[in-house]
């Protein structure tokens, strides 16, 4: 999954108006920012390795500080109560902690069985839709037209930022994923991480547009 993350982070915006779209964001991407710096440390391996899935070249080796089921959960819970202890905002603490949550049940509708159960368990999960190119556009696309539509239609753009920023937000995204998919491997999985790294922006860039917008029927 990639835009399927971020569908995840618009559409969570209706359940919890009061939390930033930033927030909403870094939350579904949240396994995905931790799991870069854990290669580069060395603690979680991925190798790229062209036709290990239709869809795409990197064969998830281990990973399971970052993305095994048991962790996640961990991952989910902390993020809740650290967003509740910040804000005592239950609606925000509750989509926050299943947002992270939804990563891991996201992934394994289209990875092939290489999501751990815990750490150190010989049970992986998958069900392997990047077996199918077609198949996995479809459905990622359909996921994604579905969260823009709930935030664009709780949402009203107080300027021309509110605007712009959001649909430029959008067309880079599509713009990324298609050229992942008809892209060349990339070189390393150094640079798989460190580019992985720069998904940090997004949430940025969501939280700036989502400051010049305001809840509401667009």
């Amino acid at each position: 999954m990639f835009i399927g993350h971020f569908a995840v982070g618009f559409a969570a915006k209706r359940a919890a108006p009061r939390t930033s779209l930033g927030l909403l964001m870094a939350a579904p991407l949240l396994l995905d920012l931790i799991w870069p710096v854990l290669v580069l440390a060395g603690l979680e391996r991925v190798e790229i390795d062209p036709g290990n899935t239709a869809f795409t070249p990197l064969a998830f080796v281990s990973y399971p500080i970052s993305h095994s089921l048991l962790t996640v959960a961990g991952w989910g819970l902390l993020a809740s109560a650290v967003y509740w202890t910040a804000t005592r905002y239950r609606a925000g603490a509750i989509v926050l902690g299943l947002a992270v949550i939804s990563h891991w049940f996201m992934d394994l509708v289209v990875h092939k069985p290489d999501l751990p159960l815990f750490p150190g368990s010989d049970a992986h999960a998958g069900f392997g839709l990047w077996n199918h190119v077609a198949g996995t556009m479809v459905t990622e696309g359909l996921i994604f037209a579905a969260g823009v539509w709930f935030y664009v239609t709780g949402t009203r753009a107080k300027d021309r930022t509110g605007k712009i920023a959001l649909w430029a937000f959008i067309v880079l995204l599509l713009v990324l994923y298609v050229a992942n998919v008809v892209g060349p491997p990339p070189p390393s999985s150094r640079v798989v991480a460190f580019v992985g790294l720069l998904g940090a922006l997004f949430p940025v860039w969501a939280a700036w547009f989502d400051r010049h917008r305001s809840i509401g029927q667009a």
